[in-house]
């Protein structure tokens, strides 16, 4: 009585750990096409870069001129009426006064320089605080 082979069959373990695997492998090269994508694409991180400069530059201008705003006219100014920018180098802030009449202050503008990090002009009402280059 010999019995005859029969080829095995897969159990459930088996197939639990093939299907793992796999998973494992195509992940892999989801997260190796994906790496390979981002390097082609680097006209993007220029584009990124001027945009985190500029909220960089903005953020600066409206920390430093607003204190020294209040600091020079006694008011507290809160949100600029206008600004004046090319995206890139600087930024102008420019506030009406609300109390002209009471004694404060008609008109105030800074201007921020990016490359001086700081604050380059301040004029209050025609008169040249702060003047640099």
């Amino acid at each position: 009585m010999s019995e005859e082979e029969q080829p095995e069959k897969m159990s459930e373990a088996q197939k639990l750990m093939y299907a793992v695997f796999g998973i494992f492998v195509v992940g892999f090269a989801l997260v190796w096409m994906s790496k390979d994508d981002a390097s082609k694409g680097k006209g993007d991180n220029a584009a990124a870069a001027m945009m985190r400069n500029y909220v960089n530059i903005q953020q600066m201008a409206t920390d430093k001129c607003t204190k020294i705003v209040t600091e020079k006219t006694g008011e507290q100014v809160y949100f600029p009426t206008e600004t004046k920018t090319d995206k890139e180098t600087y930024v102008t802030l420019i506030w009406a006064g609300e109390n002209a009449q009471k004694g404060g202050f008609k008109t105030a503008s800074c201007t921020l320089t990016g490359q001086l990090g700081g604050i380059s002009e301040l004029v209050i009402d025609g008169k040249e605080i702060i003047k640099k280059k």
